[in-house]
């Protein structure tokens, strides 16, 4: 490492250390990140490592040794039934166990962004576990565990589902939301006509109107996507499979790629083609590094516990 570079390293922790208006979560997040990228990135061909450079292709600041998933989907309905040997937990009894549960595991799925993307589908994890409560002991419950994410976890990326089914659960998180008004967690419905009745359809378009929550997604069409239930929408309104996740994610800045290109044909049949190619091989490299050199798969007790599977 030559000395300029050192000292610029040093400089920029220097000022996230002494930093007025992070706090020492945040000051230690950014140190790390500080430290990642002070590593070599993973092999590149040379003009995909020239497209990076340039801006034309974005790997979202990821880092340069990506040694989590970018997005986790843990099964948590398998969790709450079973426990963790890890952890040193046993399953849930009630409704009290399994918000416990969540609220422990939760801390321990990696993201890009350090804090969970994917929080479950709520109200089916939560439903079999209600037992005799009756919708006022539901209701404290779920506005106490609300009010908890977002204190504890305040991350807009953060997302819950629920729906398309009706129950006390997904009634008590809309009144929850609606009450709060928390940025986090974000929160998606899944509709599905032949399932979610009407006066659930207008709770839910009351909830927008109140909070600007939940996002509404096409349940019929995910379902032929994926399988039925066996998805989640998660970060920024992104589907991906339970159990399963999102490894990285590799942005096209299409105005750069439209101003190398000498016509509308041009951009179609040469420059978007080509930069496809080296984004394709940046996402291979990442992944390479992730799967073969970090070991998280390896070591995960997610993995190991069933949680997670890595070909998913």
């Amino acid at each position: 490492m030559s000395t300029s570079h050192e000292n610029a390293l040093q400089q920029r922790c220097q000022q996230i250390v002494t930093s007025p208006v992070l706090s020492p979560e945040q000051k230690r997040h950014f140190l790390a990140l500080e430290a990642e990228n002070n590593l070599p990135y993973p092999q590149l061909p040379a003009e995909a490592r020239r497209a990076l450079d340039e801006g034309v292709i974005c790997d979202m600041f990821e880092g340069h040794a990506p040694y989590k998933p970018r997005y986790v989907l843990p099964d948590y309905a398998r969790f709450l039934a079973n426990g963790s040997e890890w952890l040193e937990l046993e399953g849930a009894k009630d409704l009290d166990d399994a918000l416990s549960l969540l609220t422990i595991l939760y801390h321990h799925v990696p993201s890009v962004t350090s804090m969970p993307v994917y929080l479950g589908q709520l109200d089916a994890l939560l439903q079999p576990y209600v037992r005799i409560l009756t919708q006022d002991e539901i209701d404290v419950r779920i506005k106490r565990f609300w009010r908890y994410l977002d204190r504890t976890l305040p991350d807009a990326f953060m997302h819950a589902n629920i729906g398309p089914s009706d129950s006390p659960i997904t009634r008590a998180i809309l009144r929850a939301d609606a009450a709060l008004k928390q940025v986090s967690p974000n929160l998606t419905f899944i509709y599905d006509p032949e399932i979610t009745p009407d006066d659930l359809l207008l709770e839910v378009a009351k909830n927008i109107c109140e909070c600007s929550k939940p996002h509404i997604a096409n349940g019929p069409v995910h379902d032929k996507i994926f399988t039925k239930g066996g998805y989640g929408i998660v970060s920024c309104y992104n589907s991906l499979p339970l159990a399963g996740g999102g490894s990285t994610l590799v942005r096209l800045n299409l105005k750069a790629i439209a101003e190398r290109s000498e016509s509308l044909d041009d951009f179609f049949t040469r420059t978007l083609p080509h930069y496809c190619q080296q984004q394709i091989a940046i996402i291979d490299a990442r992944c390479e590094f992730l799967y073969q050199q970090s070991h998280f798969f390896e070591n995960s007790f997610l993995v190991k516990e069933g949680l997670i599977n890595p070909e998913r």
